[in-house]
């Protein structure tokens, strides 16, 4: 039971890593890298390469978080490289492609949190020895082939069934000392509302983007330069706007409903408003239900006083709900501007396993922060946050529920065993697929990198 926990919870880890290393390995070499690395190629898989520098880098941020590596770091990391690289080979042969809407919220959020860690603009690209633009470009790569990895991981999965009997048999042989342990859950509610930008801002937004229109259409500027100089989507920007073929499921609703309905490369759309802000669309080509386009993205900017505006609004809001005026819930229907929220009380949902039960660390930070000094039934006081979309927004909280960490029992976490037997034979088919993909791809490891114990032997074949 022992050895076969060690192979579950080592390939856990491997599958559980592949967005770390995506976004790890887009930083850049000079933050890790040791002066007396000299780069080369060191595993080839398939048509891809690994290189040393991107395995010191990786293992000098392992170092720098504090976590350890179970074994040789020259020999773990590469071979967790190299499973991640059989599983984006395969996305390729599924033609498998992830949203770039969903990308693009991703970028923002994590370019809000660096622009917290580091404080400003000039000090991030400093510590990062990147341009923004370079930073946001390196993102999303990393975070479209993290995703793309988990898209593929689910495929080859798909629905698993566990009946009631098997989760009873799976508890009851588990050792003593195995029992998992179930940390410390909260249910939260909450309410946001975005800071209502000024119609002058909103105005001023739609101005610029007609004067960049009438410079195309009279031939002063080609849209690719205007979109390098001033779209706010810089990940695009760099490739003068062009954000390459997509299909209508891959773009924002709005977005993909103009774009599909251009007929001539070089036309400028009108301006079309997302949940990202104001575009102006540029036909590409057509490729039968694929659309290539370029794009100009200006975001309305929320002022100091309309920010404070609004958490004033939500401050009043909870002091009405402490005061019994209304429920929460109540409030969350009527003035909540969370769509995925509001019909539900306000409940926020947990993305990663369908229920309504977060452990604190999975929370966004803000509220984190804020949750862990309430009690429960109790409502904050208003807070600013980055949003799902990368907006900022205000919002308040409520401590539904708090369930205190215990060892699992059958009849109180059936739903968490449930998903333990779940992961036990999800992780032994992805288990199974390595060892297979193994043996029909080419895998060359330099000398110096072969001796090692792989947890997955099959990579040397000679």
């Amino acid at each position: 039971m022992k050895n076969k926990n060690k192979m579950r919870n080592k390939l856990a880890i491997y599958l559980r890593s592949a967005v770390l290393l995506c976004c790890l390995m887009a930083l850049p070499k000079s933050v890790f890298a040791q002066n007396n690395v000299i780069d080369e190629v060191i595993w080839v898989v398939g048509d891809e390469i690994i290189l040393k520098s991107d395995v010191e880098s990786l293992r000098l941020q392992y170092l720098i978080d504090g976590k350890k590596i179970d074994g040789n770091p020259y020999c773990v990391i590469p071979e967790q490289i190299a499973i991640q690289k059989l599983f984006l080979n395969q996305a390729k042969l599924d033609s498998i492609e992830v949203s770039e809407s969903a990308i693009i919220r991703q970028v923002d959020m994590y370019m809000a949190e660096y622009l917290k860690m580091f404080n400003s603009k000039e000090k991030m690209e400093e510590v990062m020895n990147k341009t923004t633009s370079q930073i946001r470009r390196d993102l999303r790569n990393s975070l479209r082939e993290g995703e793309t990895v988990k898209m593929v991981q689910d495929k080859l999965v798909g629905d698993i069934a566990v009946t009631p009997a098997e989760v009873r048999r799976f508890f009851q042989d588990l050792p003593q000392d195995s029992i998992p342990y179930i940390p410390t859950k909260v249910e939260v509610q909450i309410i946001t509302q975005l800071p209502r930008v000024s119609l002058a801002e909103v105005d001023d937004v739609k101005k610029r983007l007609r004067e960049y229109t009438d410079q195309v259409n009279s031939g002063e500027m080609p849209f690719s330069t205007l979109a390098r100089l001033y779209s706010e989507d810089l990940g695009s920007a760099m490739k003068g706007g062009e954000i390459g073929f997509m299909g209508r499921g891959m773009l924002a609703p709005e977005y993909a409903n103009v774009a599909f309905n251009m007929q001539e490369p070089g036309k400028v759309s009108k301006i079309v408003e997302t949940e990202f802000g104001y575009h102006i669309i540029q036909l590409v080509e057509k490729r039968g239900d694929r659309v290539n386009t370029r794009h100009i993205l200006l975001k309305p900017k929320v002022s100091d006083e309309d920010l404070t505006k609004s958490t004033n609004k939500l401050d009043s809001l909870a002091n009405d709900i402490r005061d019994e005026k209304f429920s929460f819930g109540e409030a969350a229907l009527y003035l909540s501007d969370n769509k995925e929220t509001r019909n539900n009380s306000g409940l926020m949902p947990n993305p990663y396993d369908g229920t309504s039960r977060f452990e604190m660390q999975a929370l966004p930070p803000e509220i984190a922060k804020v949750i862990e000094k309430l009690n429960v039934g109790d409502v904050s006081n208003a807070l600013t946050m980055i949003d799902d979309k990368g907006r900022e927004v205000c919002a308040i909280v409520r401590l539904k529920d708090r369930i205190q960490g215990h060892k699992a029992t059958i009849t109180e976490d059936y739903q968490n065993l449930r998903d333990l037997v779940i992961a036990e034979k999800r992780e032994a088919i992805l288990h199974n697929w390595i060892v297979k993909k193994q043996k029909e791809t080419y895998v060359r490891i330099n000398d110096g990198w072969r001796e090692c114990e792989f947890e997955y032997p099959g990579w040397i074949k000679d």
